[in-house]
């Protein structure tokens, strides 16, 4: 490898991506291209990062596995950022043997990375906490062990072990401060929000207010029966009833929840369940039949107990009930979660993540685009939306002022 090509990669490694192009900007050879595809991604340019690490694999060699292996695994990490979800993974997967049978376990434990970020980007938590365990991670530079405490803290978070998150987040600061790449620092910083921002909002006796992260795990462990709106469950310590496929039930459980201690109109029940403005017999009947399933449900949790005007929940062994909601309710909250990261995200990736349709995600896009909530750019296929940008910001401030002597 020349003194050209060892420069730039030195340059791209402490995050200086014009550095790296002012050495091998001119130059077509497969090295020199690898390097110009990994500069132009940390510049921003995906579209062109993606054509020239292409060409670059196409470039090495049949001997040069490794090479382009780390190709691979470069476009893997411009697909994550891209939210290009549909990438293939298999293609990750052989490029991390590769790596791994070269020696080459700084690249492969980025591979992994890799790897886990987008299981968690899709909520499969298992199976990210599945490869971590078994993934002994080799002794790594200050860049790639930041990378990886961030993966360690994305999974704690989701697991609401604040502790743990934290510790994480605190070795990716220290490891981001050694590699003194302010990209990386910048990421570590936006990562640790999430421990500062309210998560959840609990309902009880008629009052509520915003808790953190870490409130919402003491309120989890605290003993009660929570009626947990985000997850759309009814849960007591380990003891959890899922209701995410019967919506029906979850609104009776979550009006019962909120009414907690006291019962709840039958006319409150019914508009909450069935949207029924104006009750009749059968609309009352169906109450009830809703209300004995519920009561099969929560059964060693709680009861449903008739009253002279409703329902009331009456949960077992005299616990309190709390109700746990999302910070903002509405109809298409999990889409605007999604696009709150910032990033630029096909509706096809939305979908994706979602778990749902590619067309009930184009119809939450096109109503919270109505609604001036979201904006896209691009046609066709090459469409991305995003949240829009703070409005009134002048952006002419973001522009250089006169150079010296002009």
């Amino acid at each position: 490898m020349d003194s050209l090509i060892t420069a730039a990669a030195r340059a791209l490694a402490s995050g200086d991506p014009l550095g790296a192009l002012k050495r091998v900007a001119l130059r077509d050879d497969a090295p020199a291209l690898a390097l110009r595809g990994i500069a132009m991604a940390q510049l921003g340019d995906l579209a062109r990062a993606k054509a020239l690490l292409k060409s670059a694999a196409r470039a090495f060699g049949p001997k040069e596995a490794m090479a382009r292996a780390r190709c691979v695994v470069a476009e893997a990490e411009i697909a994550l950022v891209s939210r290009d979800l549909a990438w293939p993974v298999k293609a990750l997967d052989q490029a991390r043997a590769v790596l791994e049978a070269h020696g080459d376990r700084v690249n492969a434990a980025h591979a992994v990375n890799l790897e886990v970020r987008r299981l968690l980007l899709i909520g499969r938590l298992d199976a990210a906490e599945r490869i971590l365990a078994a993934f002994d991670p080799p002794p790594l530079p200050p860049a790639s062990k930041a990378a990886y405490e961030l993966v360690v803290a994305g999974v704690a978070i989701r697991r609401l072990q604040t502790k743990a998150a934290r510790r994480a987040l605190g070795r990716a600061e220290e490891a981001a401060r050694e590699a003194g790449i302010p990209a990386l620092t910048a990421e570590v910083e936006s990562a640790s929000l999430v421990l500062k921002t309210p998560a959840a909002r609990v309902i009880a006796q008629g009052q509520e207010r915003l808790l953190l992260l870490e409130e919402v795990e003491t309120a989890l462990a605290a003993g009660v029966l929570v009626v947990d709106a985000c997850r759309n469950c009814v849960r007591r310590g380990d003891t959890q009833v899922s209701l995410a496929s019967r919506p029906i039930l979850f609104a009776l459980a979550r009006a019962l929840g909120e009414g907690w201690p006291g019962d709840v109109p039958r006319s409150a029940l019914l508009y909450r369940a069935f949207r029924a403005r104006h009750a009749d017999e059968s609309h009352r009947a169906r109450l009830r039949v809703e209300i004995g399933r519920l009561r099969a449900e929560l059964r060693g949790l709680a009861d449903v107990t008739a009253t002279r005007r409703g329902f009331a929940l009456t949960p077992s062994s005299n616990h309190d009930v709390i109700v746990l909601a999302p910070p903002v309710e509405e109809q298409h909250a999990a889409v605007l979660a999604f696009l709150a990261d910032g990033e630029a995200w096909s509706s096809s990736a939305l979908a994706i993540a979602l778990g749902a349709s590619a067309r009930t995600v184009q119809r939450a896009l096109e109503q919270l685009s109505d609604a001036g909530k979201v904006q896209w750019f691009g046609q066709g296929r090459a469409r991305r939306w995003m949240t829009p940008s703070v409005p009134g910001f002048p952006t002419i401030l973001l522009l250089p002022g006169p150079l010296p002597n002009d």
